[in-house]
């Protein structure tokens, strides 16, 4: 599955963020690995993050993640430069975008109907 979601940095956390970001811990790349997270990119637009993960089950993963060492440890050290994930209701369901529009969707449906 692919999800989207939206995070907001604290205040002039940008530049911090964006550093810390070059590269994540390789035990946290191992952790990704083990819950099935294959993919994970963030686009920034000023305070704003915008994720796209690519995962088995995001759920399932981030329930998994909740108590991973590796994970516990970085959301400590990247807390200092994250202010909150926008949400819609509870748990990581909630965390997820709702997707609008899709061009392959689209092209998919209109050959179905050719």
């Amino acid at each position: 599955m692919r999800v989207a979601l939206h995070s907001v940095l604290r205040e002039g956390r940008e530049s911090g963020y964006v550093e810390a970001h070059v590269v994540i811990p390789d035990d946290l790349v191992e952790s990704f690995e083990r819950v099935g997270i294959h993919d994970w990119s963030i686009w920034r637009s000023g305070a704003d993050l915008f994720h796209l993960v690519d995962c088995d089950d995001f759920a399932v993963a981030m329930d998994a993640l909740d108590t991973d060492p590796a994970n516990e440890r970085w959301q400590a050290f990247i807390g200092q430069y994250v202010d909150h994930f926008v949400t819609t209701g509870d748990g990581p369901a909630g965390m997820i975008l709702d997707r609008v529009w899709n061009l392959t969707r689209q092209r998919e449906a209109a050959d179905s109907t050719s």
